[in-house]
């Protein structure tokens, strides 16, 4: 969040005549023994040279002018000068300030809701009519990753409802990272599909590879075994069996053609 800095009052030359006779604002003649004081085209008696809201002499003062009103330092800053929101006093020309959402500070004063520290221009989390620093923020707010137990700033992984890193979110047994990959799990516990079949899943008792069932993959299942569906056939002859009726002969199976000719 960038500062701002307000714009100074400036000290302006006042000008001493000792001969002239112009007329004063105020419409009188300015006498040759008078201090005559100039500013932007305009000459003044000494002491008509005052501020406009609290009558204060401006001769030796700091001033400057709104709307051709001569104003002092304290009464301009109190009409157009802004207030800070947590200390409700004048934020001052030339000191440093920070504006968000429409409201103003003094850079002392905005300061984190959490550990009371000023912010600064590090960055901060706006929440509600707070602001935290980040780390603060992330202390309070934020959700702990299932595994590591620090928090998620951004981004992330969710499984069974729980947040996690993407980096922590990894295979048990391999330690892949999973996170936009296809996995499933055991005891839940995450596993890529690798590991999960080579550690649990069933055996085609035609090519001995796991049977998963991901990926789209379909499986026949006869007692207590399994076959990939393109290795469901026939022990003797090597014609599919799927859908179509089998007759188990010992470990083999057999179309209804090879068992008709055993």
């Amino acid at each position: 969040m960038a500062f701002k800095v307000c714009r100074n009052l400036r000290w302006l030359t006042v000008l001493t005549a000792i001969t002239a006779r112009n007329p004063c604002t105020a419409a009188k003649l300015i006498g040759h023994d008078a201090r005559e004081l100039f500013y932007e085209d305009r000459h003044y008696h000494e002491h008509c040279f005052r501020c406009f809201r609290c009558d204060r002499s401006l001769a030796d003062e700091p001033f400057t002018s709104q709307d051709d009103a001569l104003l002092c330092n304290d009464c301009y800053c109190n009409e157009f000068s802004s207030k800070c929101v947590a200390c409700d006093k004048i934020v001052m020309p030339g000191t440093r300030k920070l504006e968000y959402a429409g409201s103003t500070w003094h850079e002392g004063c905005f300061i984190c809701h959490s550990c009371e520290e000023p912010i600064g221009s590090k960055s901060f989390i706006p929440d509600k009519d707070e602001h935290y620093c980040v780390p603060c923020y992330e202390e309070k707010f934020a959700p702990r990753c299932t595994r590591c137990k620090k928090a998620l700033a951004k981004g992330g992984v969710t499984y069974r409802d729980e947040p996690w890193h993407k980096e922590c979110f990894v295979c048990a047994s391999c330690k892949t990272q999973l996170a936009g990959q296809h996995f499933t799990s055991r005891d839940d516990s995450p596993y890529c599909l690798k590991c999960f079949g080579s550690l649990y899943a069933k055996k085609c008792e035609a090519c001995s590879k796991p049977i998963t069932g991901f990926g789209g993959g379909k499986y026949i299942s006869f007692e207590d075994r399994q076959w990939h569906q393109p290795c469901f056939t026939c022990s003797q002859c090597s014609i599919s069996l799927v859908g179509a009726g089998f007759f188990p002969d010992g470990d083999r199976i057999l179309c209804r053609e090879c068992h008709s000719n055993l």
